[in-house]
């Protein structure tokens, strides 16, 4: 890619839904600007773009900013040419593995993982006071969420069930949709890389068609990654317009207002701004930044609320 269309990525290299992101690039084969970011807030590199949202990885391309995985590969499919990197999964099958992964999986990768070896994990990786911290704004950030994954042992059946479905799926095929590399894949592959790597799983034994699929799922590799500080990401806002807004907007109560989005599930911190647009698969809130000037932020309409 050209500077011009280079995409932004600001994500923390043991982000799980930043791997699914970084995957893609690797499969794309493009370039794409990598902005390392904190684990937890406060993440200066983002504050000047989303506010107190705080949710990762970002990704903007121009004055737009993307506020979630899904949006932000739909954007990648654009930019590469990857039709097949859209969220739209023609397989049935593959589609309901796919969101059977980024649902209750994602969280027991997490949650299945025995306690002292995922504490240590954290230790090594960001220090004694990065895991404490860590593990406070984790905690906090769930609290009064309407997640609630099984946790020890249940949430290794969940994951063991997982995997066993998946295996059977995957026999005969080299990818979910059986048609080539998909959506449907990335999701399904970086709840498994998050357990494999804060122990929830030990490995992939048993699961001789997983473990195959796995490792050409890593093998994809991260594309052309340029490593960039947040300044070099916030010239390339500010140096652009954001896209114009699609003629036909779906009617919404509060379209031209000031409004707050946020995540209805956990994390739930928002985002003001005026709403824009409101189009089948997201909200675009428009943003005058101190920084940056005008952005557009995208968020989905699944699992994100409109408040006043």
């Amino acid at each position: 890619m050209a500077d011009g269309t280079m995409i932004y990525l600001h994500h923390y290299e043991a982000s799980p839904y930043a791997e699914k992101i970084r995957a893609m690039f690797g499969h794309a084969g493009s370039a794409w600007g990598s902005v390392l970011s904190p684990p937890y807030p406060p993440r200066p590199n983002l504050q000047p773009l989303v506010g107190d949202f705080r949710r990762i990885p970002v990704a903007h391309h121009g004055a737009d900013v993307f506020c979630d995985s899904a949006l932000i590969a739909r954007e990648v499919a654009t930019l590469t040419g990857c039709a097949e990197l859209d969220p739209t999964v023609p397989d049935g099958s593959a589609q309901s593995l796919a969101e059977r992964a980024e649902g209750e999986v994602f969280f027991c990768a997490i949650t299945a993982a025995p306690a002292l070896p995922l504490i240590g994990k954290l230790i090594i990786g960001n220090g004694l006071g990065g895991a404490f911290r860590f593990v406070k704004d984790r905690t906090a950030m769930m609290q009064g969420s309407s997640v609630k994954p099984p946790q020890g042992k249940a949430a290794a059946a969940v994951l063991r069930d997982f995997l066993g479905a998946l295996d059977e799926h995957l026999a005969g095929r080299d990818t979910l949709t059986g048609e080539g590399i998909g959506y449907a894949d990335f999701c399904a592959y970086h709840p498994i890389w998050l357990a494999l790597s804060v122990g929830g799983l030990k490995s992939l034994k048993g699961f001789a068609h997983v473990q195959g699929w796995y490792e050409r799922m890593l093998g994809l590799g991260q594309g052309d990654r340029h490593e960039l500080d947040p300044e070099a990401a916030f010239a390339a806002v500010a140096g652009a317009d954001p896209a114009e807004l699609p003629e036909a907007s779906l009617e919404h109560e509060a379209l031209g207002r000031t409004v707050s989005i946020g995540p209805s599930d956990y994390g739930t911190d928002g985002v003001d701004g005026t709403l824009a647009a409101v189009l089948e698969d997201r909200y675009i809130l428009a943003r005058d930044t101190e920084r940056c000037g005008a952005i557009h932020l995208h968020f989905p309409r699944d699992g994100y609320t409109v408040a006043a």
